[in-house]
């Protein structure tokens, strides 16, 4: 029984060197190849059910541990694309930063995203949450990587009352 479960531990270790190391197929077989060996020895040994169970519990663990490690691996390091985040600021326009107090005109309805003039350029902004129409004054109140936070001035509140 010693020698099946050996063949089982063997063919775990395939599943997981299939899933990091492209083999077209060939790590998969031989994994294959080496639980149905020791399913055959268990059930020679009259241990077949103790290894069935095993053995599904072990495969889709293995499996699991397999995905686990899959974007650790150096070959899946070198495939993924890094692109661009908000700390390295090519994400960010550069521009954004002088626009924190910023004062200018909604040119969309903000819904609560949309386009407001700011310092004579289109920015995409965004509000709170609220809706504030076409032409109103809004003042960028928040700046989060390349998102511009607007709320609507307080002069324009105060001249609707």
């Amino acid at each position: 029984m010693t020698w099946a479960f050996l063949l089982l531990g063997l063919g775990l270790v395939l599943i997981v060197a299939e899933l990091l190391i492209p083999s077209f197929g060939l790590l998969g077989l031989g994994a294959s190849l080496a639980i149905i060996a020791g399913g055959v020895l268990a059930w020679r040994e009259d241990a077949l059910t103790v290894y069935m169970i095993t053995s599904g519990v072990c495969v889709p663990t293995a499996v699991m541990a397999g995905f686990k490690l899959l974007p650790r691996s150096p070959l899946a390091k070198s495939l993924m694309a890094q692109g661009f985040s908000t700390t390295d600021n090519r994400a960010v326009d550069p521009r954004d930063a002088s626009l924190m107090g910023a004062e200018g005109e909604v040119l969309a309805t903000l819904r609560p995203s949309g386009v407001a003039r700011l310092d004579d350029r289109r920015v995409d902004v965004v509000s709170r949450g609220e809706m504030i129409e076409i032409g109103a004054r809004v003042r960028v109140i928040e700046l989060l990587g390349n998102r511009v936070v607007v709320a609507e001035a307080e002069d324009a509140t105060a001249r609707r009352r």
